[in-house]
């Protein structure tokens, strides 16, 4: 971080024990490779116009994640706090909208 920075936003996204109305045991994520690479690219080329973003770093899991385990990780670096948050909220969103990346609920086995 530079000595401008103020804030660091770090956002873990957690997969959750149900889907809908449907308990689960994780999640199956599947992805178009090229195609998330491109539009990833060009949300952090937006995030960049929009405010004084320093650095932008972002894991997404693909596969199988395990309830409770995190999917996504996100590090947003930014002059304040203020912006930080907004950024943050925004990239997830324009993430989730536009980002291909599917995922398959992986029903809860019951017990045997």
């Amino acid at each position: 971080m530079s000595p401008g920075m103020g804030a660091a936003i770090y956002f873990v996204g957690v997969v959750r024990g149900t889907e809908g109305n449907a308990a689960i045991s994780a999640i199956d994520y599947e992805a178009f490779q090229r195609m998330v690479e491109h539009q990833f690219e060009l949300i952090f080329q937006q995030i960049e116009k929009r405010w004084p973003i320093e650095s932008v770093r972002l894991v997404h899991r693909i596969g199988v994640v395990k309830v409770n385990e995190p999917s996504l990780w996100v590090e947003l670096v930014a002059p304040h706090r203020d912006e930080a948050f907004t950024a943050c909220q925004w990239l997830v969103d324009e993430m989730k909208r536009k980002v291909p990346i599917w995922k398959k609920p992986v029903p809860l086995k019951p017990p045997t």
